[in-house]
């Protein structure tokens, strides 16, 4: 007997369409990093030929160049693609702290290398003090930059794919991913990882859009505000010549001050000042021309020089010979300069500094003419 047939119908299952995976990545990085970090290769490579190579009869470090630099790019790869495990073990274990820029996590990785390519002969410490090692390196790393060896191209591709193993972070490359190329194009121009040109006239820094506040601040080219408050703009790099050379703003010297002006003004106001304190200018010259004369007397004859000549003449004066000269000539025409005793007795009263040594010289002239009488009454 057979079983009973059954019809039955097979319904197609209910499967879920899941979004396909992004699968257009964007691949810009910090440019300085990636930059900074490819021109570390040379001397890792250099000191790992050299060292491997010290005491040997037959190699040189130009014939092991080749196999190392693979080797080397071999062993950077495998520590960074097991670096974040790496990382969280020595995190969780232990009180070393794990660096986390790039720049110093790979160079950890190439000064390892270098180390482990070390021979019996290099090894000793002597050896790795020694000032030979360091010029044999450098002699090596510019043997080959000159022979275009290892291209910086070349390097910095590498550099970009080990920065993308440890930057867990994602803080020196982008780790945007998009469905479509469009996206993709969309977001090219305003990553901040894409490189631009600093807009500085005379400036020709490229860097990463992320760094432009940071290049800004020490751009050499960017043009600033004079610091003494001048109203012209200056380049950064040319600001402390312009602060101590041509700013109108520096400050300087009265013109006069060998005739105790003590003030200190801007360059830009000398001619000012010179016109506002053109009295008191006039009184000290005069008072080196007539040593003799009473502070009153010379201020009186400051006010029949100014009579005589525009003030402005005057202060057309731009230092002491000058204003000499043209007092001198005024004086000329006004004749020799009158004084009085009086005047005298009135700049002793004013200048108490000089009462006593005023007095004494009386007191002489008085004596001075009493001493005839005195020997008329005894004869």
């Amino acid at each position: 007997m057979y079983p009973p047939t059954f019809e039955v119908q097979v319904k197609p299952e209910n499967l879920e369409i899941k979004d396909k995976c992004p699968s257009y990545h964007c691949d810009l990085y910090d440019r300085e990093t990636s930059h900074k970090i490819a021109r570390s290769f040379l001397p890792g490579l250099a000191s790992a030929c050299v060292d491997n190579t010290t005491g040997g009869l037959f190699n040189t470090p130009g014939s092991v160049a080749l196999d190392i630099r693979k080797e080397m790019v071999e062993y950077l790869t495998q520590r960074s693609e097991t670096f974040v495990a790496e990382s969280a073990v020595l995190e969780g274990g232990s009180d070393f702290e794990v660096p986390e820029h790039p720049y110093d996590i790979i160079s950890d990785f190439v000064d390892d290398f270098a180390s482990s390519k070390r021979n019996f002969f290099s090894g000793v410490s002597v050896w790795l003090l020694s000032e030979r090692r360091e010029e044999r390196i450098d002699d090596f790393v510019q043997e080959l930059e000159t022979n275009q060896f290892w291209l910086i191209e070349r390097r910095e591709a590498i550099a970009k794919a080990l920065i993308k193993n440890v930057d867990f972070k994602n803080m020196f490359h982008c780790d945007m991913k998009f469905n479509t190329i469009e996206e993709l194009s969309e977001h090219l121009p305003v990553c901040s990882f894409r490189t631009i040109n600093c807009t500085n006239e005379g400036c020709n820094a490229r860097f990463t859009a992320a760094r432009a506040d940071n290049h800004d601040s020490v751009c050499p080219f960017k043009i600033l505000l004079c610091e003494q408050k001048c109203s012209g703009g200056v380049m950064r790099r040319e600001m402390d010549r312009h602060c101590v050379t041509v700013c109108p703003m520096k400050l300087v010297t009265c013109p006069f001050y060998q005739l105790n002006c003590q003030s200190t003004i801007p360059r830009c106001e000398v001619e000012q000042h010179n016109f506002e304190n053109l009295h008191s200018h006039m009184l000290n010259v005069l008072r080196v021309i007539h040593k003799e004369a009473s502070i009153q007397d010379l201020k009186e004859r400051v006010e029949q020089l100014e009579k005589s000549s525009a003030p402005a003449q005057l202060a057309k004066a731009r230092d002491v010979r000058s204003l000499t000269l043209l007092i001198k000539g005024l004086e000329a025409k006004l004749g020799p300069l009158e004084t009085s005793k009086k005047s005298k007795l009135i700049e002793c009263a004013e200048l108490p500094t000089r009462k006593e040594e005023c007095t004494d010289s009386n007191t002489k002239q008085e004596e001075s003419i009493e001493s005839p009488r005195k020997e008329e009454e005894g004869i």
